[in-house]
């Protein structure tokens, strides 16, 4: 008597070493005992996304006020330049690259983790609130006790934790511990109103703050990779290659909440505990993002929809989607550096410009 196989047993074995191929079309890489799950179009586009990094970072590195040949720019990088092309690679050039690629990153995977979580293509952090209320803690650190980088950083932090607590726990209010089929649209409009809340209380500490402070807040509250802390710089890329992976062994039961809290209780997900640990993860992703650069708008709305055109539909593109923030905001720092007839502006104003537009093509989609 033969043993019944699984239609895919058969398929899997013809496979060569390393890729398993499944039914729907996807393929398990694996090494050892890690796998990851994936198709061929996603692997095409997270490469032409590295090239596009790539190409991005060389452009970053040889253009700027300060003009330096190929060759001073890679002896610098491989710690054989000269100490002008050194100091101005590694102390300007470089900490500002790996914050455009930190910063889009974070901000791309928390989009795309309350997108999924709220079921809406608008539950990014910065339509709901988390983002606004990271300004309110780096406002109050500005205005308040005159703080300085780390200090600001960190209150920015706090004030987006304070945010995303109060937002989850006023659309979860009347939850009582069971599954809900429209906590995700309640989250949306929670946070709309928490973001407005949130913004008034900007603009009063503005207003009645010393005109230096105020100035300095304002600079701040723009959005921009000029002159980084390059700890804090450091300290986001760490936050998002310590977060990330995590983020990446959530989600398939990021995906089953996709279908609903009672089918994915059935499948064995815990529901509560999945999404508050996406919720803090999300949460200081967009946080750390923050306090790197101040706000930068839309980058956490549009890049998760980008990346899921870019590969198609299926489970959520998570390494995709980071690889498509870091362009995004790359190329938004490069676009504000080289704008036309000297106007040059900081990156969270190009970002808002292109989303602003962004935004209304996905809501006329919508009513469509």
């Amino acid at each position: 008597m033969s043993t019944p196989t699984r239609p895919d047993a058969a398929v899997r074995a013809r496979a060569p070493l390393g890729v398993a191929p499944t039914i729907d079309g996807a393929e398990a890489l694996r090494a050892g005992r890690w796998s990851i799950r994936t198709t061929r179009r996603r692997v095409v586009v997270a490469l032409v996304l590295v090239v596009a990094l790539l190409a991005g970072a060389w452009i970053a590195l040889t253009t700027g006020t300060i003009e330096l040949r190929p060759d001073e720019i890679l002896g610098a990088l491989l710690g054989d330049g000269t100490g002008r092309a050194s100091r101005v690679v590694w102390g300007i050039r470089v900490p500002r690259l790996v914050a455009a690629f930190a910063v889009g990153a974070c901000l791309a995977l928390s989009g795309a983790v309350f997108q999924n979580l709220t079921g809406n293509p608008l539950g990014s952090p910065d339509v709901i609130g988390f983002v606004t209320g990271s300004a309110t803690g780096a406002i109050i650190a500005i205005v308040a006790f005159t703080a300085g980088p780390l200090a600001v950083a960190a209150s920015a932090v706090g004030g987006g934790l304070l945010a995303a607590a109060l937002v989850v726990g006023l659309a979860h209010l009347r939850d009582r511990g069971a599954p809900s089929t429209g906590g995700g649209y309640r989250l949306v409009l929670v946070g709309i109103g928490a973001s407005a809340f949130f913004g008034a209380v900007n603009d009063l500490l503005l207003t009645r703050s010393q005109a230096d402070a105020a100035v300095a807040a304002q600079q701040w509250l723009v959005g921009t990779l000029n002159s980084r802390d390059p700890f804090i710089v450091w300290l986001c890329l760490g936050i998002a290659v310590v977060a990330t992976p995590l983020v990446l062994a959530l989600g398939q039961r990021m995906a089953a909440l996709q279908l609903g809290d009672a089918v994915a209780t059935q499948a064995g997900v815990p529901v509560a505990a999945t999404r508050l640990l996406l919720t803090l993860l999300g949460v200081i992703l967009v946080a750390a993002a923050t306090a790197t650069a101040g706000p930068v708008s839309f980058v956490a709305l549009a890049a998760p929809q980008v990346a899921w055109r870019l590969v198609g539909r299926g489970r959520p593109a998570l390494i995709c989607t980071a690889l498509t923030g870091a362009v995004l905001v790359l190329a938004a720092d490069l676009a504000s550096q080289h704008l036309p007839w000297g106007l040059a502006m900081p990156v969270g104003l190009v970002t808002g410009l292109l989303g602003g537009v962004y935004l209304l093509v996905l809501l006329t989609r919508g009513n469509r």
